[in-house]
């Protein structure tokens, strides 16, 4: 969500909100008590995150980031929701749960059969992210898209990790670096995990 303010030039406060804390302040605005939450100056609260980058590219078109015409736009609806849910199901929440959360929660330990069907999945997503970066700039188009931001979003995740053969993967390699680049995504190159460093090269654009 910050990388989408931020590519629309849009001046935000981001507020740290612990949904299991349950508020009630946060469920006022949040029923379901689920992040993100969009609060406008008004008081105008969304708080859905598809519904929230819908109203975005509404009311602020510019730059657009769903494309143009609706065979574009449902392209890279599809690739966005492709990142949100399969590959945050296959590898980003295998992984971050199994290598980091159980080890800063001391909450067991890691499951070496769920990280290496994390590591299977992320090198086939990495292959199809290859793929995709060798038929244009960037993962739907030439263009700059909610495609691109959502997917090195979750990349970063796992980047931070230290868990991707980047050598293996020339054309992924080359697009992220680029998204790396951009400055709505420097901000969150700099956030670090407290009791868990990321590897030298997380933050380098020649890496």
């Amino acid at each position: 969500m910050r990388l989408v303010l931020s590519e629309k030039d849009l001046s935000f406060t981001a507020v740290v909100e612990k949904p299991w804390d349950r508020r009630t302040e946060f469920l006022a605005l949040s029923p379901g008590g689920e992040v993100p939450v969009l609060v406008e100056e008004d008081g105008f609260a969304i708080p859905d995150a598809n519904a929230i980058l819908e109203y975005i590219e509404e009311t602020r078109p510019n730059p657009p980031l769903l494309s143009t015409g609706p065979t574009a736009r449902a392209k890279v609806r599809a690739l966005a929701g492709f990142f949100d849910r399969v590959f945050f199901r296959d590898v980003v929440e295998t992984l971050v749960v199994e290598k980091a959360l159980k080890r800063l929660q001391g909450s067991g330990e890691p499951d070496g059969f769920a990280i290496r069907r994390g590591y299977q999945a992320l090198e086939e997503h990495l292959k199809y992210i290859n793929y995709l970066a060798e038929q244009h700039k960037g993962l739907a188009s030439d263009a700059l898209t909610l495609a691109d931001l959502t997917a090195a979003a979750h990349l970063s995740v796992v980047d931070y990790l230290g868990d991707i053969a980047w050598d293996k993967h020339p054309e992924a390699r080359a697009w992220y670096s680029r998204m790396k680049s951009r400055p709505s995504f420097r901000p969150l190159l700099a956030d670090h995990i407290p009791g868990l460093p990321p590897p030298v090269h997380y933050a380098n654009l020649d890496f």
